[in-house]
């Protein structure tokens, strides 16, 4: 892949991740916030182990918890990594390329991780439509950072010294 098509591809990725996070950020504070304040009044019906249980919540079913959880430390990780790889990427060298390959692959990760869990949520069922909007920029969101990871990693490969990789590989 030639090296000004790799830069432009992530650029324009990490631009478009930059927005998917924050709505999922934004969308994920959103379930916390109803979570904690409507958990009460909720739980105080429920059984003993339900009521005493941390991540509970009002809507959805037994996985929003986590899925929420998960969903809002991913998103709050991949704004941090796309405006850092922004910076990264702009500059266009085999030290700032590699730790923003380096944290792409670790923001996708953990969306990869709050996808699976919206996954079982859906499989699970009986969520809102609040919910459903998280559970399908999740999933787009870890798609959208799987191509970014994939650019960023073919531009390192492209300036790096031609003796050595520039990400992983053989040592």
């Amino acid at each position: 892949m030639a090296s000004g098509g790799s830069k432009s591809a992530a650029i324009m990725l990490l631009f478009l991740n930059l927005g998917l996070y924050i709505l999922v950020t934004i969308v994920a504070g959103w379930a916390v916030n109803h979570a904690i304040e409507r958990t009460h009044e909720t739980a105080s019906v429920l059984s003993i182990p339900a009521r005493i249980f941390p991540i509970y919540f009002p809507v959805g079913n037994m996985a929003t918890g986590f899925f929420v959880i998960f969903s809002l430390i991913a998103g709050v990780v991949g704004v941090a990594t796309s405006v850092s790889g922004l910076t990264n990427v702009l500059q266009w060298d085999p030290p700032n390329l590699s730790a923003a390959a380096a944290s792409s692959m670790l923001t996708w990760t953990l969306t990869l991780l709050a996808m699976g869990l919206a996954c079982k949520e859906i499989n699970i069922g009986w969520t809102d439509g609040n919910l459903r909007t998280l559970e399908v920029m999740t999933i787009i969101v870890s798609a959208t950072q799987l191509f970014c990871t994939g650019a960023i990693h073919a531009g390192a490969e492209d300036v790096a010294p031609k003796g050595m990789p520039a990400v992983g590989g053989p040592v």
